[in-house]
């Protein structure tokens, strides 16, 4: 007799916060990507604009690209004058990051003989040592760059937008920004399956959503399309009826 018994749903089509990214995704749309995802260009990418932001740094990463080029080798043949030309681009200090630029340039080609693809192969843990030995590059770049690469599909978040799953109630807030990241990682990562689409897709959604409308000092709740699954909003509405 066949078995008439539905097939499970897997958890992550069931699970709280693919209900949330369901939502997230009929509000702002399906996400792409516009950032580079060869590792080289992506440290790159993170030291093209200041103030920084998607905006400058995308500008400085494109100057870069087409006035030198997105070698280390091309970096290092560049003149310190043109350099400083292409960073312009991206904002304040051009100075500084063109400085920047020729130093990660130059160790790449020391330590990574040119190519920082081939260190990416060596494992996660290994790949993420050897990104952080790098300038701006933290904790939470060097995942991004693991997860966005298709490296390692580790649950990264968007650094500057860690307010939205903290206050979806991912994690806790910690006495340090390092600590609060970690919480909030575990969480998310408990419940999404080590697939790299999918993960991708969950980072580029609690950014757009922490860019748009969950912003950090004033956050438009009145304009939120996920406030019934959020335990910030619960507090805050709880907060106002009761005071």
């Amino acid at each position: 007799m066949p078995n008439l018994k539905k097939p499970a749903r897997s958890s992550a089509l069931t699970s709280r916060l693919s209900r949330i990214l369901d939502l997230l995704e009929k509000t702002y749309g399906k996400q792409k990507f516009n950032e580079p995802t060869d590792p080289f260009a992506m440290v790159m990418y993170r030291n093209a604009g200041y103030p920084q932001s998607d905006a400058n740094c995308a500008r400085g990463s494109a100057a870069l690209k087409s006035q030198i080029g997105l070698k280390p080798a091309d970096i290092l043949r560049a003149s310190d004058a043109k350099l400083r030309a292409a960073a312009t681009a991206g904002g304040m200090m051009p100075e500084k990051r063109a400085e920047r630029w020729k130093e990660i340039a130059a160790r790449i080609e020391r330590e990574f003989g040119g190519d920082l693809r081939g260190v990416m192969k060596r494992g996660a843990d290994e790949a993420k040592k050897a990104l952080k030995k790098l300038p701006t590059i933290a904790d939470a770049t060097a995942e991004k760059i693991l997860l966005f690469t298709r490296t390692a599909p580790v649950a990264a978040l968007p650094s500057n937008c860690l307010d939205v799953p903290l206050r979806l109630g991912y994690g806790r807030e910690q006495k340090n920004w390092v600590a609060s990241y970690r919480s909030a990682q575990e969480a998310v990562a408990a419940e999404l399956p080590e697939n790299f689409d999918v993960r991708m897709r969950a980072y580029m959604l609690l950014k757009a959503h922490g860019q748009h409308t969950c912003k950090r000092s004033r956050p438009r709740c009145e304009q939120c399309s996920v406030t019934d699954e959020c335990a910030y909003f619960a507090r805050t509405r709880r907060a106002r009826r009761d005071g």
